[in-house]
């Protein structure tokens, strides 16, 4: 399919859907666009079953085929993150970096493998045709929760500044974290690759931030020397994409690297602004950031929703996708107790520890990486476990963004009122 074809389509899409939501249902808007294209494809595949006319099966297998994985590995993940990254408040980073540390690399790390080791369970007594090994990389796929659902979701529904600190950032860290494990299992799987997990963290984390680091402290020395906000706005797209294509050919996590890249300029624009005073007075850099980002996640989100015309239903999906669900919540919870439990005298926002648990629990979206992750198992997997895998991260997926996104701006109100009744009777007695 032509690519300005494809681009049209989605455009249209975006466009329909954005002004159906905005007149009638008044769902959050990248919800709304995950939904409905979602119920558009479905549309689409029944028309194609009930019509037989090759013309429209040639369509509908165009369109969700056309590189997703590509689209957002290769292409734009590394802007979404500098954009995401970019308005990453620096203070309450600092004041909450010990239990973001935990989530972003404990929590992931525990949920993962209890996940895995969970699904094995299920497997065993189902007779699925997946060792432990596969499991794993199964939780390694659908654990770290998205930066792009996070930032594009949670941050619209009126939680407060100190939690939505907490669940962007240990978002925008974890996909690292999450990355590299799958790194680490999956040469497992294929016998290949280093065997060393720590090794393999550290190289990808330091070697990220090291990158990240010295391309953007010298791209950012030319940002000074000049006044012309296009020119920011081309330096920076030059540091991230540069950072990103490094870090991915010497190994190391262009995720992470995109984070810092995006934390750097964010602060050192910020400071540059208070030395210079009036550096970009009409907002052109912040507002290029914001328009792409906002863009790019409509794109992404319609994408994930048109791929259900390529996505096969596996035989086992009665039994894996509510299984899934269920393993899903509890080794998350677990993942955040045990690093909450870690830190319980520092968590965020005074709540206890029972109020913590369900609010990272309950605001844990998943999103495109997991889904990208699942699809590039097609390379080393069984077609029978790479279906299982697709099934249960693109369920995850809609189930985390539609039903949780959906739902947890009323869990997080009702805990804050259980926050207020607690400290309320405490004073009491």
């Amino acid at each position: 399919m032509n690519i300005l074809f494809f681009l049209i389509i989605i455009l249209a899409y975006i466009v329909v859907i954005g002004i159906l939501n905005e007149k009638i249902f008044h769902l959050q808007s990248d919800i709304a666009l995950i939904f409905f294209a979602l119920i558009f494809s479905l549309v689409l595949l029944i028309l194609r079953h009930v019509l037989p006319i090759a013309e429209l099966r040639a369509f509908t297998d165009d369109l969700g085929s056309f590189g997703f994985e590509e689209y957002l590995m290769d292409g734009v993940l590394c802007f979404m993150l500098f954009a995401g990254a970019g308005k990453v408040n620096m203070g309450k980073f600092k004041q909450n970096l010990k239990p973001i540390c935990l989530l972003a690399l404990l929590t992931t790390l525990i949920s993962s493998f209890l996940y895995g080791m969970l699904f094995y369970l299920i497997a065993m007594l189902f007779k699925l045709p997946m060792d432990i090994w596969m499991c794993i990389l199964l939780g390694c796929v659908v654990s770290p929760t998205d930066p792009i659902a996070a930032t594009g979701i949670l941050n619209k529904i009126g939680l407060s500044k100190n939690v939505c600190s907490v669940i962007e950032n240990e978002s925008l860290f974890n996909d690292g974290t999450g990355v590299t494990l799958f790194i680490f299992v999956r040469s497992v799987i294929v016998h290949s690759g280093d065997s060393n997990f720590a090794v393999l963290m550290l190289k990808e984390i330091v070697g990220a931030v090291a990158v990240a680091l010295i391309v953007s402290w010298i791209l950012f020395k030319l940002m000074r020397l000049t006044r012309d906000p296009v020119r920011y706005i081309l330096i920076s797209l030059l540091d991230v994409s540069s950072v990103y294509i490094i870090c991915e050919h010497l190994g190391f996590s262009g995720v992470i690297a995109s984070v810092v890249c995006g934390m750097f300029f964010s602060y050192n624009m910020d400071k540059m602004e208070r030395s210079v005073m009036v550096i970009d007075p009409k907002e052109y850099y912040r507002d290029f950031w914001e328009i792409l980002e906002n863009i790019l996640n409509s794109v992404l989100f319609v994408m994930i929703g048109m791929l259900v015309l390529n996505i096969k239903v596996s035989e086992y999906a009665p039994i894996v996708i509510p299984v899934s669900i269920i393993i899903l919540l509890l080794s998350r919870a677990i993942g955040v107790f045990i690093s909450s439990f870690l830190t319980k005298n520092n968590i965020p926002g005074n709540y206890s520890m029972f109020e913590f648990v369900t609010l990272m629990t309950w605001s844990a979206l998943k999103g495109g990486l997991s889904l990208a992750l699942a699809l590039e198992t097609a390379e080393y997997l069984p077609a029978a476990v790479y279906n299982i895998f697709l099934n249960v991260a693109y369920v995850t997926i809609f189930f985390t963004v539609l039903v949780q996104g959906l739902s947890v701006r009323r869990v997080y109100f009702a805990l804050e009122k259980h926050k207020s009744d607690r400290h309320r009777r405490s004073s009491i007695q």
